[in-house]
């Protein structure tokens, strides 16, 4: 009998203890969300409010009665904001493929294909990673200049179309899928190019996914290269327009547009990544699981 009191005292103390420590956990968790989306909430709450509410405000009031538009559409029509994001998803949208296309094939080269030299020649290629970003904004601005292609969208896009880094990853999913399948494609006469594009890409598109989207959040928020190969306000991308905007625009006196325009520029990127949460997750841990 006292081992069975016994018993339910320590269920008892175990079940108080698990909840108090779900309880700390949710609070912790509850203050870090709250402190990392608090400022995605002033920067849409500053957004709608007016230029005369804001600047009334000696005390900044976090919530507003009288919530305004007006702010994004002097965000399009004061300032070039339009053309920014058109320039930026054409940036986009042809690096990300261009990308695609040469890390798909030099990672199936590596994992797959047989060639003298292919591990030494592999080994080189990620060294290329310890060399620093600058190092290579600087060359690469060289090369662009004495090819006459600054403040042109081919100088934008030919220094971001391959990726040491994703070629990496995409080559250590690519070496999960099992040998007999490749020997067996051999077997039935199936070519390389078919056995990538019927059974390569599809085991691997959890990967190939992530790369996409970490590339296109890398192409929208790109701003040393942009910044440093265009000086035309035609080319400029949303981090450099925005930056323009502050600078030449309303910016400096008129915050609440400023903030409507940042909204405008972050929303894509932030739909983008709660649809694709999921799918980025899963590609990161197949890419680095091996086996």
């Amino acid at each position: 009998m006292n081992n069975q009191n016994d018993y339910e005292k320590l269920q008892k103390t175990s079940a108080v203890r698990a909840r108090i420590r779900s309880i700390l956990l949710y609070t912790l968790l509850t203050l870090w969300a709250i402190l990392v989306l608090f400022p995605f909430y002033w920067m849409i709450l500053t957004s709608v409010k007016s230029y005369s509410t804001y600047n009334s405000e000696y005390i900044p009031s976090f919530f507003t009665l009288s919530p305004t538009l007006q702010n994004y559409v002097e965000a399009f029509t004061t300032v070039s904001l339009g053309r920014y994001l058109w320039n930026t998803f054409l940036f986009t949208v042809i690096t990300t493929g261009i990308m695609l296309i040469v890390i798909v094939f030099a990672a199936f080269a590596f994992a797959r294909l047989d060639f003298p030299g292919k591990n030494l020649i592999f080994t080189l290629f990620l060294s290329l990673m310890m060399i620093p970003n600058e190092l290579v904004v600087i060359t690469n601005f060289a090369t662009i200049t004495n090819l006459g292609l600054r403040n042109t969208f081919t100088g934008l896009i030919l220094p971001s179309v391959t990726s040491v880094f994703y070629i990496y990853l995409l080559k250590e999913n690519f070496a999960q899928v099992p040998d007999e399948l490749y020997y067996a494609a051999k077997v039935d006469g199936t070519s390389d190019l078919r056995y990538l594009r019927r059974v390569m890409l599809p085991i691997c598109k959890p990967t190939l996914i992530t790369i996409v989207i970490l590339k296109v959040i890398e192409c929208w928020n790109s701003y040393v290269w942009p910044r440093l190969i265009t000086d035309d306000a035609d080319y400029y991308l949303v981090s450099n327009g925005i930056q323009e905007i502050r600078e030449n625009g309303f910016g400096r006196e008129n915050i609440p547009a400023m903030m409507a325009a940042v909204v405008v520029i972050s929303l894509p990127l932030i739909v983008l990544f709660l649809i694709f949460r999921h799918k980025i997750m899963e590609g990161v841990a197949r890419g680095g699981t091996k086996g």
